[in-house]
């Protein structure tokens, strides 16, 4: 039988013993579709089946046959605009503070900074828009039971 401390347990001293502050495990994966057909568009998205690809959309079939289906797709619509208002509007962000680190070409105090101002402005109206998006899918299921 092992003996008590073959583990090594008692052999730490208290230098290995000592925290020094919380740092949490990291880590991400990245999936990778290599099969999927695209009729010589790159990333195009689309429903399965529409012009033979295999493509997903973030959104049900658009069958409004029963009030469970209306709900069920302005749901989808308003969670996948919401998803995107999110992800656009951290996009917007990085942008910014990325691109106000480039030096102004023409040397300009300040200039990186207005410049990318500008550029993450119109990615920021984007996000604004997928969030108006997302608003009136809510307003739609709202409207129709009314």
């Amino acid at each position: 039988p092992p003996q008590p401390g073959a583990n090594g347990a008692q052999a730490q001293s208290k230098a290995n013993t000592k925290n020094f502050g919380f740092s949490p495990q990291m880590g991400f994966t990245v999936n990778v579709n290599a099969n999927r057909q695209t009729n010589g568009v790159p990333a195009q998205g689309g429903r399965a089946g529409a012009q033979g690809g295999s493509g997903q959309s973030l959104l049900p079939e658009p069958e409004f046959a029963s009030p469970a289906q209306v709900r069920n797709y302005c749901n989808a619509v308003r969670a996948a605009m919401s998803m995107m208002a999110f992800e656009l509007a951290m996009g917007a962000e990085i942008m910014k503070a990325t691109l106000a680190q480039v030096p102004d070409p023409e040397g300009r105090v300040g200039g990186s900074r207005v410049r990318a101002w500008k550029v993450a402005r119109k990615l920021s109206k984007s996000a604004d828009a997928a969030l108006d998006a997302a608003k009136n899918a809510a307003a739609t299921y709202a409207a129709f039971q009314r």
